[in-house]
């Protein structure tokens, strides 16, 4: 199958190809100099417990075996005590967080708190993976709660090669920066280990709101996107649903020949197909409206040149062939198709050519998901990690919005991904380990949701990013109120944790991602203020006991 897994939580780059699955106080701040690349850092590892929770009847049968876990470290900035600031891998490789330590966030605020930056790397991701396979009892551990141990437990027992002095937590302010999966996780962390452990963490776009469906993630599209764009594509998929309630095998099979994918036997995969440019559900081979950036290295314009192709003039960018197709699409069913022809366009020069010549594009290689066996590999990979925990706790399938217009077809809807998850993790295919039938929400949801609180835990998020609802800011929320005893920040017109990058070149950055960094450097200086007082607790709670 196609591509590249949303990595939801998060905002990537992503190239378009064929692989699998994507202190003092008064407060005085130092000016920001213009920050210096850092080198690529050398791979640590701690052996790290593979089940903390020994009296868990879910983790049975229980080991006491231990698994390398890598972590990447810069002192550049560490004087003697400094904080420690973890930023938490989420569900990439270490090594792609690397920029957050040399111009992003860590390195802002390691430079201001002469503090230490720490990436770990999450379990099942990465080099870090416990099992030679991943099969279902492996990825029997791969769970929220197994994984947040793992960060209270590397505090607590981490060891820094070259810096002087003992750096554990709780002796050592410990302050947590996660963005998406990640945030969500930092959240979690601070509210399990937050009275013994970790002192502070920043969850930005943090997800720790679980739902099944999530049609709202195609929202802030429909929202903010070009309205001569979006309303072309809302029509189209109208009049494609149209067709395809009637049942009419000829119409629907010329339909899909018109983007060049007569061969997609499954309706709902031609649906996802001509829905990449947009995002998703759960996979897609191009930039979104999720990775549009305001730094550089990650921006592009993919999604701006979908919509130029769908929302052109006549005689002004848009081809005489495109307005014939609409004519033609017009005369034979009645209805409006303005811009189909240059959506059908879009795909056949941009999405098409990532499926290699003489390739069927009805294959796992290519745009079909319907090959059992392709889910049913288990070999280790992020894909299939992530995949797992959206299956067993985490949700957020993205649908059809349910009435209304909507960006993708209707024929996508939570059966669509809850296949993937049955045959990926088929029942018996594990000996002692099984999913459930749907995800088990209360297993993300107990922490909180969002009713979220914790102490010395800060919230931002952006305005624009299509996680929005299920983050602190969702428009399903109460009102948010800021208190310095639970900080909260919304970016106007941000995106998926924006606040996270940085560039070298300081006063080049947008005035909104200053202010935010700003922010973030006030709320960690309180924390720091208030650190000498914190009277941690000899022993922290198990999720179970939330």
């Amino acid at each position: 199958m196609l591509v590249f897994a949303i990595l939801p939580f998060l905002a990537l780059s992503c190239a378009a190809s064929l692989n699998r699955f994507a202190r003092g106080s008064p407060a005085v701040y130092k000016p920001l100099d213009p920050r210096q690349a850092g080198p690529n850092y050398p791979a640590y590892t701690i052996n790290q417990p593979i089940d903390h929770f020994p009296d868990n009847a879910r983790y049975k049968p229980h080991t006491n075996a231990t698994f390398k876990q890598r972590y990447f470290f810069d002192d550049t900035y560490y004087k003697p005590g400094g904080p420690v600031f973890l930023y938490i891998g989420g569900e990439v490789s270490g090594e792609s967080r690397f920029d957050n330590l040399q111009t992003g966030i860590i390195q802002i605020l390691m430079q201001q708190f002469n503090g230490l930056g720490v990436i770990l790397e999450n379990r099942y991701y990465g080099k870090s993976f416990p099992f030679e396979n991943s099969n279902t009892d492996n990825l029997a551990y791969l769970t929220t709660e197994q994984t947040i141990a793992d960060n209270a437990f590397f505090a607590r027992h981490a060891v820094f090669p070259g810096v002087k002095g003992n750096l554990n937590a709780p002796k050592t302010p410990w302050i947590l920066y996660g963005g998406s999966l990640a945030g969500a996780q930092t959240a979690f962390s601070l509210k399990t280990y937050g009275a013994d452990t970790l002192y502070a963490g920043i969850a930005a776009s943090g997800t720790i709101y679980a739902t099944l469906a999530y049609p709202e993630w195609y929202n802030p599209i429909q929202k903010w996107a070009p309205g001569d764009c979006t309303s072309r594509i809302n029509n189209i998929i109208l009049n494609f649903d149209a067709i395809r309630v009637t049942k009419n095998a000829t119409a629907i099979s010329h339909f899909k020949s018109l983007f060049g994918l007569a061969a997609l036997k499954d309706d709902r995969d031609f649906a996802q197909t001509i829905a990449f440019p947009l995002g998703g559900p759960l996979y897609y081979p191009t930039n979104t409206w999720q990775e549009l950036n305001w730094y550089p290295p990650y921006g592009s314009n993919d999604f701006w040149d979908f919509c130029r192709n769908v929302s052109a003039i006549p005689g002004h960018g848009y081809e005489a062939a495109w307005t014939q197709l609409d004519n033609e699409m017009k005369a034979a069913t009645g209805k409006d198709w303005t811009g189909l022809g240059g959506y059908t366009a879009y795909i056949k020069r941009v999405i098409l050519p990532d499926c290699p010549a003489g390739t069927d594009l009805d294959s796992s290689a290519c745009f079909g998901t319907q090959n059992k066996t392709y889910w049913e590999d288990i070999t280790n990979d992020e894909n299939r990690s992530y995949l797992y925990t959206t299956c067993v706790e985490s949700g957020g399938y993205q649908t059809a919005q349910p009435q209304g217009p909507s960006l993708i077809s209707r024929a996508i809807q939570i059966d669509y991904t809850q296949q993937w998850c049955g045959w990926a993790f088929a029942p018996g295919s594990g000996k002692y380990n099984s999913i459930p039938k749907t995800p088990d929400l209360s297993r993300w949801n107990k922490y909180g949701a969002l009713n979220f609180s914790a102490e010395r835990l800060a919230f931002i998020d952006g305005n624009q990013d299509v996680w929005l609802d299920l983050c602190y800011h969702s428009n399903k929320a109460p009102l948010r109120y800021s208190t310095d005893k639970h900080p909260e920040h919304l970016i106007a017109t941000g995106g998926h944790h924006w606040d996270s990058y940085g560039i070298k070149n300081v006063a080049a950055e947008p005035q909104f991602i200053r202010e935010a960094h700003d922010w973030e450097i006030r709320t960690v200086q309180r924390w720091l203020d208030a650190f000498p007082a914190w009277k941690p607790v000899k022993q922290g709670v198990t999720a179970d006991e939330l």
